[in-house]
């Protein structure tokens, strides 16, 4: 969601952390859980906090 917000692409996102462009697919969809590292670099990426980013509970899905 903050991605598509901000008008970023996955390539872009990608480019920025250091990972493969599939990835951020993975981790949107939810087939994919990042390391710490990865987490907060996604944080600082968009400058917030690490827990806007990522819950223990499931987020409701867009539109609901």
């Amino acid at each position: 969601m903050l991605r598509a917000e901000r008008g970023v692409s996955r390539r872009q996102l990608a480019d920025a952390l250091g990972v493969h462009y599939q990835t951020v697919g993975y981790l949107e969809r939810g087939e994919y859980s990042p390391s710490l590292h990865l987490a907060l670099k996604l944080a600082e990426y968009f400058e917030v906090p690490v827990e806007v980013v990522f819950s223990t509970k499931p987020f409701p899905r867009l539109g609901a």
